[in-house]
């Protein structure tokens, strides 16, 4: 009795680890993509802002491209993907932070940086999934930096904060 019910609980077990594991689709990078989604289409990110580093344009753009291949199995398409992203970004904006009275005048203690970007995702296969929302984020500097002469690596740090929150909404569907 007892081996049989081995035999049983051994086939089971087997079956289940045999059939199962091609009914679920797990990543290590937290991506629930449907498997019907081979490709990815990403359009060029324009700089609407009016400000900006020249290279912004393609920074972002390559941001975009970089992350959500090292993150995914999608094969890059110049059109017609499974999935597409494509957005402008809007503000390339510098605010005073962390404000300090010295000598009865405020100064700002540190400046902000802020980039947004427009997105428009769109799913080919499930429109229910499609988004256009605007995503953004920030870096504080000390108020003697010179803004204008920010190092490539501060801006990109801020622009793949962007390419997360982005990658989170579209694909990791948090």
């Amino acid at each position: 009795m007892i081996l049989k019910n081995y035999k049983q609980l051994l086939l089971i077990s087997l079956f289940t680890l045999l059939f199962l594991p091609g009914c679920i689709t797990y990543s290590f990078t937290g991506t629930n993509i449907d498997p019907s989604i081979k490709t990815m289409t990403i359009r060029n990110f324009e700089n609407n802002s009016g400000q900006g580093p020249a290279f912004l344009t393609n920074l972002v753009s390559e941001q975009f491209r970089t992350y959500f291949q090292r993150n995914t199995n999608l094969k890059l398409l110049p059109t017609g993907g499974d999935v597409e992203l494509e957005g402008q970004i809007l503000s390339y904006n510098v605010s005073p932070a962390a404000i300090q009275k010295v000598d009865g005048r405020d100064i700002a203690g540190q400046n902000r940086l802020t980039i947004s970007v427009k997105v428009h995702y769109i799913n080919n296969k499930d429109s229910k999934q499609d988004f256009e929302q605007t995503f953004s984020s920030f870096q504080d500097f000390p108020q003697s930096s010179n803004i204008m002469q920010l190092d490539d690596r501060s801006i990109q740090g801020i622009v793949e904060r962007v390419v997360q929150d982005v990658f989170n909404k579209s694909l990791a569907n948090w």
